[in-house]
């Protein structure tokens, strides 16, 4: 079992940072693809990006300006958003999986955080 707890949510200004942090247990977290979703009010969960074997994906919406990377030593992965949009409001979700081939799909991931709120105002 792989418990996930997400901090560093919050509100900030349209062109602000923030960094999401995933913290999780486990002894095998270097081998599980981790990703990161988002729910915006209303509205299904997305895709935001997903980190595995070395290889990252993102979502078009947020390439260039969001970065994804663990620390597989501390087993947490982090989000770095920057410039951010008053669209990328939402509650953000950590997601892990042991199958470790990266998938932007949340079908592919057993497990989930409690998930984050990020407010960004114009």
């Amino acid at each position: 079992q792989v418990q996930l707890v997400e901090s560093g949510g919050g509100l900030v200004q349209a062109g602000g940072s923030l960094r999401l942090s995933c913290a999780a247990s486990g002894r095998t977290f270097s081998s599980y693809k981790m990703a990161w979703f988002r729910q915006a009010p209303g509205k299904g969960r997305e895709f935001v990006a997903v980190a595995w074997s070395g290889s990252k994906l993102y979502a078009d919406s947020v390439k260039g300006r969001f970065t994804i990377s663990r620390d597989n030593a501390k087993s947490t992965v982090y989000l770095q958003m920057n410039s951010l949009k008053p669209e990328d409001t939402a509650v953000y979700y950590c997601a892990a999986d042991p199958n470790a081939y990266g998938s932007a799909s949340s079908t592919a991931y057993n497990y989930w955080g409690q998930g984050t709120q990020v407010t960004v105002s114009s």
